[in-house]
């Protein structure tokens, strides 16, 4: 009896996912608990193991299709026999015995895109014929086939010319050049296909609708306000130098910045308890933990894993977490609880070179710390001018839950536990 492969339950708020490959192919034997396809979900990319031993089945999900939680995506035949390389795939209905019609239907049903395949190709108006073979079930073309012929330059300014040279040759003239109408036909064409070529489209990925759905609705909903302030890194320079080779000895993993910031908003979370709750209908949440999210960017788009408890976190385990996160959400192995109920968030521009920027809210969350790169600027100390390290900070906040005094105090505690962090030890 076959055994169905479904659609997990993928975290809080995501129903779908979509389909973006199978990790073995029809006829394949799978062990238990080893990954068959790979989905990708409003935040993450997830593989679905098998439930159990067995050899995949023919009728499998298609390569860009939307699934629902729950669906069916395959089966698994826990007696069957694995297919040989050289033994070709079972057909699905009998093959017709005529040696003219044959081959010609096995090579439609080879060349049949799959429906989200289809739907690209005619926006992008791409003829199947273009696609040499296609990499899915039997043959068949799938969207990855579509966007890799995207990639490529077309080249159709010789197909075009050809075209043109037929109606002309049909009407009785002697060739596109007597014609006005042709050729100037022909010089439209031509200038569409080299714009075609400088341009590319390719479809958004589900993670980059979510990011765009989901700030432009903080921005609809919240009243975003920003407060700036700018910090001496002189001190935290300093701790780090001096403390460095014996903290990362000690606990395996080296002593950055953000965990200094991270431990600062924390203590000042504590101190401001609006900046930690948030807006629930018409009432107000307050939160007496911090579970703080660290932007991550990476080349599928910006993600946030969530440091659950962080107020319950030293300075090592900080930056353990920090890092191991941030690895993970560059390589797309990030668990979807690890990026969800978060109540604070810290994003660092500073790592790309940013001077100053307004973060925006990374809802239902009521604030956002933006940090940014360290630069030696001339200060005023005790009435000399100095050169020191200086970071200019961002609080983005909503004003309907948070007022300008607690936003402001929030900043100036950051910035005063930064440029002493004995203060945070001391508790002052």
């Amino acid at each position: 009896m076959s055994v169905e492969i479904r659609v997990p339950v993928l975290g809080e708020s995501v129903t779908s996912a979509t389909i973006t490959r199978w990790l073995k192919q029809p006829g394949q034997a799978v062990a238990a608990d080893e990954p068959v396809v790979e989905l990708e979900t409003d935040k993450i990319s997830v593989e679905v193991p098998a439930p159990q031993a067995g050899i995949l089945g023919n009728e499998l999900v298609a390569v860009g299709a939307e699934v629902a939680v729950g669906s069916v995506l395959g089966t698994l035949d826990p007696n069957g026999t694995a297919r040989t390389e050289a033994e070709p795939a079972k057909a699905d209905t009998p093959k017709v015995p005529s040696a003219s019609s044959a081959p010609s239907q096995s090579a439609a049903t080879a060349r049949e895109p799959m429906p989200a395949a289809s739907r690209l190709m005619t926006e992008e108006r791409i003829d199947p014929g273009a696609i040499a073979q296609g990499s899915g079930l039997d043959g068949r073309i799938t969207k990855g086939d579509v966007i890799a012929q995207l990639d490529q330059p077309r080249a159709v300014a010789s197909s075009a010319s050809a075209a043109a040279v037929q109606p002309a040759s049909q009407l009785g003239h002697e060739g596109p050049a007597s014609s006005p109408a042709v050729a100037t036909a022909l010089a439209t064409l031509l200038g569409k296909n080299e714009q075609d070529a400088r341009e590319q489209r390719i479809p958004m990925t589900r993670l980059r609708q979510t990011i765009a759905r989901r700030l432009k609705d903080a921005q609809n909903t919240a009243a975003i306000l920003t407060t700036f302030n700018e910090v001496d890194m002189s001190a935290a320079k300093a701790l780090r130098a001096e403390y460095r080779e014996v903290f990362e000895k000690k606990h395996g993993v080296k002593l950055g910045f953000m965990s200094i910031f991270a431990r600062a908003c924390i203590r000042a979370l504590q101190e401001f308890p609006a900046i930690n709750a948030t807006i629930d209908g018409d009432d107000i949440l307050y939160r007496r933990f911090v579970n703080l999210g660290i932007a991550v960017g990476s080349e599928r788009g910006l993600v946030v894993p969530v440091l659950h408890d962080a107020d319950q976190m030293s300075f090592a385990e900080l930056e353990r977490h920090i890092s191991d996160y941030g690895a993970r959400a560059r390589a797309g192995t990030l668990k979807l609880d690890e990026l969800s109920r978060g109540t604070f968030s810290i994003t660092n521009g500073g790592v790309f070179g940013s001077l100053l920027s307004t973060p925006i809210l990374n809802p239902p969350q009521s604030a956002i710390l933006g940090m940014h790169a360290i630069q030696d600027r001339p200060v005023a100390v005790d009435g000399q001018v100095v050169i020191r390290p200086m970071m200019y900070v961002a609080l983005s906040y909503d004003h309907r839950m948070v007022d300008g005094r607690e936003a402001v105090s929030f900043l100036v505690r950051v910035k005063q536990y930064v440029e002493d962090p004995r203060r945070l030890l001391l508790d002052v």
